[in-house]
Order: structure tokens, then sequence, then C-alpha cells
């Protein structure tokens, strides 16, 4: 387990400032089968940030790096340009990773998925896949988060998001082996992406 579950459980207030974001393909969350029934991440079926269906067993044999994004957070620069230093280091190396555009941490994510695209893609350069619009956390939460959460929690204050860019890593058979703070700068995860990438 890394240090960023701590992190995650300090004070985020200071990110509410204001933050860019990323680009590429997109999903939103729907499941075939209830919680208790997935196996992994494979199980699930998404909208990409164009509204096309999009089965997450599309990336079998993968290491994947899923992150719910924001454009007006002040995570937004540093982790959108570390995000795409890591994809275009590792995207031939089975890797990718997933962003998922969530509203719901001090609404600073407020676009529309076409406003999404088009910031993440000219401004960032981001070539990596995006996915339509979801909720991370509540009533409405995508199932895919509410798997997430619970193959890796969020440590003593409880499983949910606590922010914009919180990171989930998951190996090449579809495991959730990891869970990082909205804190946690990509680049530091870049030794647990290698290690995952190498097995």
């Amino acid at each position: 387990m890394t240090d960023g579950i701590i992190e995650e459980n300090v004070s985020l207030v200071f990110c509410g400032i204001f933050c860019p974001i990323l680009c590429v393909r997109g999903v939103s969350s729907s499941i075939m089968s209830s919680p208790a029934e997935v196996e992994s991440i494979y199980d699930f079926v998404v909208k990409d940030i164009d509204g096309n269906d999009v089965s997450l067993s599309t990336y079998k044999g993968k290491v994947l790096l899923i992150v719910n994004i924001a454009s007006q957070c002040g995570l937004t620069q540093s982790n959108y340009k570390e995000l795409t230093d890591l994809y275009n280091q590792y995207k031939g190396s089975d890797f990718e990773i997933l962003g998922f555009p969530s509203n719901q941490f001090g609404g600073q994510e407020p676009g529309s998925n076409e406003q999404i695209k088009e910031f993440a893609c000219t401004r960032f350069k981001a070539e990596f896949p995006l996915f339509d619009k979801i909720d991370v956390n509540g009533q409405n939460q995508a199932p895919l988060y509410k798997y997430l959460k619970s193959q890796k929690g969020g440590g003593l204050f409880g499983d949910s998001i606590k922010w914009n860019f919180a990171k989930f890593l998951v190996d090449k058979n579809g495991k959730v082996v990891d869970r990082y703070a909205p804190t946690t700068s990509p680049s530091k995860i870049e030794k647990d992406i290698k290690k995952l990438v190498n097995a």
C-alpha cells in the first residue's frame, strides 16, 4: 500500500483553487453484473466521452491507471502534464490511463463532454482515453467507482473519493492493486507502473 492513502486522509481543501485537464476517448459507467458478482474491472461496460459503449475487457492484458479528472482544479496543471508524460513514455508497453471527468468536487468540471475533450486535447495534447462525466461518490456513483473503492479503501476517513485526481492502479489481470491520494503526483507512481508493466 502506498503512502497515498495516508495523504488522502489529510485535508484536501487547498485543492479548491483552479485546475486544467485531459483528452481522447472516454467512458460513462454501466455494469452488467451486481458488484457482488464482479470478478474484475473487465466486467464493466462504460461510455466514452463521445457516448460510445466500451467494455473494459478491451484493456485485458494492460496495466491501467484510472483517474477522476477535472479542468478547474488546483491540481489540474501538474496532474495533466505528468499523466501525459507517463502515457507517452509507457503507452507502447501495455499501459493505459483512463480519465473519468467528475464535477463533484467544488464544481470544477462544469463543461460538456465536448468541452472537456477539447480542453484536454488542445491544452495538454492528451492522447489517453477519456470517458463520460460521472459521479464517483454518492447515490448516483458509477458502478465502476463503487467497485474500485470496494477493492481499495480510502483509509481512516472512509472509502469515498476525497477530491479530483484520485488514482487507482490496476494490473494486467484486472485486479486493483493500489490507490493513491489526489495529492500523489503521477510521477511518484511511475515506479509502481513500471513494476507491473514488466511483470
